[in-house]
């Protein structure tokens, strides 16, 4: 310690206690180091301003190219002046010129500093070589036009010598290509190599023809004595190839320097023009750019695509361009892929050619971005590839292209399009974001309660005028709905509008009832001044004010609609037989008088005002209004539609009540102990709540039926038994309802958005399916976390091309199968081709079970007409004719007649994407289709649902009276009617294709199959076992029989009947029996087949019933029909019911409602509300 301390020195005694602190003690050891003294030198100096830098090495370049221009300017000057002598064949001519002494010094002043300057730059490039410098042809020309007039300074007599001044010409060519090359890395441009190569050719082609015509005037000088300009004349016609020979050479070096020149045109320029060609083809590739001054006097937008497939093409443009403001706008596509050829052909059509620019690049590239200038345009359309095989990578391309996008030009509108629900919160700073999974399986899971969901979307998000169809639809439904699908949903500011501004400080149903009934417009959600949030049919409490937004529903918006009288109403005195014979004017005119007034008003609607309190017990039924002793003699009526609601108290305006859950009766408790004896020993305790956990990040919050404690993971599992539920097969479990099956590839978390919809706090408990999720692989643990709070939601693993998995899974029991294309087989090397295993999946449970309604998602909506393909049917060859005269016309829906999308019962997700496209015109689109499908959950926004019509509630007779009924009952507002008709569609036998596995225990002996089933835990069948051989029941060894069954009938029938008894009995009993067989249909056969199936796995056949048959019904939607539209049997109607929760009063927490109301009406109180 000693020897350290005396090796510390002592501080200096100047250094103070602050210097210690601040650390200034240690000024002295600080060394100062300079970085990149290579470059203070002069040489270094001078390269970068000569070389390095790039502004200065332009102004260089450009000082240079002038020079050698002024050179070439002074030659010109000189020819002028000269005036040679009269002598042929003189060579002194050729060597000598007359030069004036102040054209001589201009002459060699500009030699001078082009000498010195071309030396400086050769100092500066020296790197080791110096013939690499010296040798260079630009260094060449430098010394021969450059160092003769150096020497005449020397040398007076020299002065008169010719000098090839016109050779600098080639210098400046030089020097223009070097400056062009160092103006584009000043400014930041790499995309000019078109621009370069025009200007290198063009600089060619003047220096071969300004070389040409001083080289022969001069040569000529000895000859003919030309002038330039008759030498100018000469080298035209010569290069052009006509030869007039007017004007000749007539010496042979004059002669010589043409043979050259030719031979030098003759290898130079086709080199340059094959350049050029090339460089053309590829800017034709790449589509060149987008000029700065279109993009600042035209409006454009911009549409990214990974890969651009003419069907994605088609539906952008003809979707975009429908609306007539957007006729201007100019569509400008950027994609790293090439033009493929059908992309190309369309966009050589005139009609497209002058409207969309094709650009090759890539979004992530600022140099491209600049090429579509993309910071002016009006919005930036960003579309995923569903196509790619790995769907979480074709995010990832989308949210790097957005984030790419918004970098380079920030107030630039986004629509970017994503595949995964995980992926949406990385763009949530776009304007607007469509996830295709959210919306596709939210679609799917209403189409299960509310038929044609998928197909009421479809046609509000696409842009029609009702034309599809013209004169070639024959039949009445073709009319009726092609009418009526060219409604859409448009907007108007109250105050503004004449459609609802009478309307004012009335209530929400009142307005849209008469708005109805006098324009025919569907008033369906509003949306304040002092909000965003939209709210679809926010009930009779909400009061219409003049700054309000109303969305409503109709062919054409406000704006463009014109407004004709119809004919003038009689007079009646109020009585109601008067009104008897003026059912055809009912919704003429409009209804300005009081409640009390509207009697006389309604036409065939006699209003009873002492019956205005609705009294019907189911929420979606429309019983018939309560009547006295007189009831034959009155007539049914409806309720008036109320100005103003007094207060929710009214038991007409109860939207809580769930008479399916009152649990106050003997039938609740008795449903409550099934309930409890169907999940052994588990909590059956039903909450409404928000779920606890959700697969991904943004979505969006619903209150949802739950359970109480969550279910096991081993008890979701079907078709599999374990300690706390013992059973196996859908069956056993005894659910009341009918199942709904999902067969999906995998358990995404898109599945969650389909689970969501159908466990919505305002479905009825009663109302609600068992749910099977049918997948091909055992979901992860993250998903069945996020499932397992939901009552009646199970899984099987199996496929849907195998009979076994299927009946598993309770197909039996089933009704609706929902089909979701595999993302797997999205991509085929044929196009087209990736529906081709769904389809045929399809088809054969469309045999097997001709009962189950079937939604199937599919890739490309071209193959909807294979959906229930049936061959020689006659009418749907007339449809097939039909969608090919609507694509010849460029419909936007040429396959909107297929029977199978009229009905909903095929879905593709590409016909969501003209949602995206419809939301630059109208930015509320995606809100309302999330509120339609349920996706959103707004405080005081209605949902949808559906109603059937039964026979009790014809006597409403038309959708007018509907309406009414509805306003002035429950509050809803009907959009529109799901109508299913009786239609003579001829069958036709088609073959059913069956995997061989599914009969592999067809087989087997009878004997092992009996033990089987009669051991089988879970078998309650009690039919009596077939006696008929299980071999005949395959459908393979029965077509082989077919030709015995033939013969041996004609040899029976040859033959003479035998002794009872005898052998002959016998044949003729193993004839009969064969014969049956052979009569046997294919129904019958294949009802066969799934019973047979069905005993071996233990399963009881004794619910299967095949032989329902519902080929020869169509069904169709019609949005918003007009009011005098009767009513038909099993019609169903569209319904945008109030939130049930907007009504329920906030005082002091109670759970029921006031005590004015019935008990049908009173909300469940055992259940729980947990918000």
């Amino acid at each position: 310690m000693v020897e350290l301390e005396k090796e510390v020195l002592p501080l200096p005694p100047r250094y103070r206690f602050r210097d210690l602190l601040l650390g200034d003690w240690q000024s002295d050891d600080r060394v100062q180091v300079e970085f990149y003294v290579n470059e203070n030198t002069f040489k270094e100096r001078l390269k970068l301003f000569f070389i390095k830098n790039q502004r200065s090495s332009l102004r260089v370049r450009m000082f240079n190219f002038a020079l050698k221009v002024l050179s070439c300017l002074l030659y010109i000057v000189r020819v002028l002046l000269d005036n040679p002598q009269e002598q042929r064949h003189d060579w002194k001519l050729i060597i000598w010129v007359d030069r004036p002494l102040p054209l001589w010094a201009l002459q060699v002043l500009v030699a001078f500093i082009s000498f010195s300057e071309t030396m400086l730059l050769v100092y500066l490039s020296y790197k080791g070589n110096v013939w690499e410098q010296v040798l260079r042809v630009p260094f060449i020309l430098e010394m021969i036009s450059a160092v003769p007039f150096m020497i005449t300074v020397i040398l007076p007599s020299f002065r008169n010598l010719f000098i090839p001044v016109f050779l600098n010409c080639w210098l400046a060519k030089h020097a223009l290509e070097n400056m062009i090359n160092d103006l584009h890395r000043a400014i930041q441009r790499t995309h000019s190599a078109m621009f370069n190569q025009v200007v290198i050719l063009i600089s060619t082609l003047v220096c071969l023809m300004f070389t040409c015509i001083c080289g022969i005037q001069h040569l000529e000088r000895a000859g003919n004595n030309l002038t330039l300009f008759d030498s100018l004349y000469f080298c035209v016609v010569t290069f052009s190839t006509v030869g007039f020979g007017d004007v000749t050479p007539q010496i042979w070096p004059s002669q010589l320097l043409v043979v050259i020149m030719i031979f030098v045109a003759l290898i130079v320029l086709p080199i340059q023009f094959e350049q050029l060609a090339f460089l053309w083809m590829e800017r034709q590739k790449s589509g060149g750019n987008y000029s700065r001054y279109r993009a600042q006097t035209e409006k454009h937008v911009v549409l990214c695509v990974s890969c651009l497939k003419i069907d994605l093409l088609m539906d952008f443009l003809n979707e975009f361009f429908a609306h007539p403001r957007l006729q201007d706008y100019y569509v400008v596509i950027l994609c790293p892929a090439e033009m493929d050829v059908q992309v190309r052909r369309v966009l050589h059509v005139p009609l497209w050619a002058q409207r969309v620019i094709y650009l090759q690049g890539s979004a992530l590239k600022d140099q491209d971005l600049m090429r579509a200038k993309m910071d002016d345009a009006e919005a930036c359309f960003i579309l995923s590839n569903r196509f790619e095989v790995d769907r979480i990578a074709a995010d990832h391309q989308t949210i790097l292209r957005a984030w790419a996008v918004k970098d380079f030009a920030p107030n630039c509108p986004l629509y970017v399009q994503i595949l995964k629900p995980e992926n949406k919160f990385h763009v949530k700073f776009a304007d607007h974001v469509v996830c295709e999974e959210e919306f596709k399986y939210a679609m799917l899971a209403l189409n299960c309660v509310c038929p044609g969901t998928s197909t009421l979307i479809t046609l509000l998000i696409h842009s029609s005028r009702g034309q599809e169809g013209g004169a070639c639809s024959a039949d009445q439904w073709h009319r009726t709905y092609r009418r009526c699908s060219a409604n859409e949903v448009h907007h108007i500011r109250l105050e503004e509008s004449k459609f609802f501004g009478e309307y004012q400080g009335k209530s929400f149903t009142f307005a849209s009832f008469h708005a109805h009934k006098k324009y025919g417009v569907c008033l369906i959600g509003v949306r304040r001044l002092d909000t965003t949030n939209i709210l679809l049919n926010p009930g009779p409490c909400h009061i219409m004010g003049a700054s309000d937004t109303c969305f409503y529903i109709n062919i054409s918006k406000e704006e463009n609609s014109a407004f004709v009288r119809g004919q003038r109403e009689p007079s009646w005195g109020g009585t109601g037989g008067n009104a008897r014979g003026v059912h055809q004017s009912i919704y003429h005119g409009l209804t300005r008088l009081p409640v009390h007034s509207i009697i006389a008003s309604m036409g065939t609607v006699a209003i009873d005002l002492q019956d205005s309190s609705d009294k019907t017990g189911g929420a979606n039924t429309l019983a018939l209004p309560a009547m006295g002793d007189s009831a034959e003699e009155r007539r049914h009526s409806i309720a008036p539609v109320l100005e103003l609601v007094d207060g929710v108290n009214n038991p007409t305006f109860d939207l809580l009540g769930d008479q399916s859950e009152d649990e106050g009766g003997e039938e609740g408790k008795d449903d409550s102990d099934k309930d409890e004896k169907v999940n052994v020993g588990l909590c059956c305790r039903w909450v409404k709540g928000y779920p606890l956990n959700s697969p991904y990040i943004g979505s969006s919050p619903a209150l949802c039926h739950l359970l109480q404690e969550k279910m096991p993971f081993c008890c979701l599992r079907l078709d599999k038994a374990c300690h706390h539920i013992p059973f196996e097969d859908a069956r056993s479990y005894g659910f009341k309802n009918k199942l709904i099956i999902v067969s999906a590839e995998s358990a995404g978390n898109g599945l969650y958005n389909f689970i969501v919809p159908l466990r919505a706090y305002y479905r009825p408990r009663k109302e609600l399916n068992p749910i099977v999720l049918l997948l091909e692989s055992i979901p992860e643990a993250d998903f069945l976390e996020a499932i397992c709070w939901f009552p009646m939601v199970f899984y099987t693993v199996g496929s849907i091309d195998n009979l076994d998995s299927l009946l598993r899974c309770g197909i039996t029991f089933a009704d609706t199968m929902v089909v979701v294309d595999k993302e797997s087989s999205m991509i085929a090397e044929e196009d087209y081709m990736a529906d081709a295993k769904t389809i045929v999946n399809v088809q054969t449970l469309f045999r097997l079970f001709p009962a189950l309604s079937i939604i199937t998602e599919l890739t490309h909506p071209a193959n909807m007409r294979f959906m229930q393909f049936k061959v020689k049917d006659h009418y749907s060859l007339a449809l097939s004719k039909l969608e090919k005269k609507e694509r010849e016309k460029g419909s936007n829906l040429v396959f909107m007649f297929r029977l199978p999308f009229a009905a909903g019962k095929v879905f593709s997700v590409s016909m969501l994407d003209t949602l995206l496209y419809q939301s630059f015109v109208k930015d509320y689109m995606i809100s309302i289709a999330r509120l339609l499908l349920g996706l959103d959950s707004m405080p005081g926004s209605g949902f949808l649902c559906a109603m059937k019509i039964t026979e009790d509630d014809l006597w409403i007779r038309n959708y007018g009276r509907l309406y009414q009924k509805l306003c002035s009952s429950t509050g809803d507002i009907p959009i529109g009617i799901y109508r299913t008709e009786a239609h003579k569609l001829p069958v036709s036998e088609s073959q059913v294709s069956i995997t061989v596995e599914d009969y592999e225990d067809t087989r087997e002996p009878r004997e092992p199959l009996l033990s089987r089933t009669s051991t089988h835990r879970n078998s309650t069948s009690s039919e009596p076992i077939s006696t008929s051989s299980h071999s005949s029941d395959h459908p393979l060894l029965r077509r082989k029989s077919m030709q015995w069954a033939r013969r041996l009938s004609r040899k029976g029938g040859r033959s003479s009947s035998g002794a009872k008894g005898g052998p002959g009995s016998a044949a003729e009993r193993i004839s009969q029996q064969r014969l049956n067989l052979f009569r046997r249909s294919e129904r019958q056969e294949l009802n066969a087949l799934v019973r047979t199936r069905m005993k071996h796995l233990g399963l009881s056949p004794s619910g299967f019933n095949g032989m329902t048959d519902q080929g020869n019904r169509l069904s169709y939607i019609l949005i918003n029909p007009p009011p005098d539209t009767r009513l038909e049997l099993h019609d169903v109607v569209y319904l945008i019911r109030p939130d049930p929760l907007s009504l329920v009063p906030n005082q002091g927490g109670s759970r029921k409602c006031s005590t004015g109301l019935s008990e049908s009406h009173r909300f469940d109180t055992q259940d729980s509300t947990h918000l």
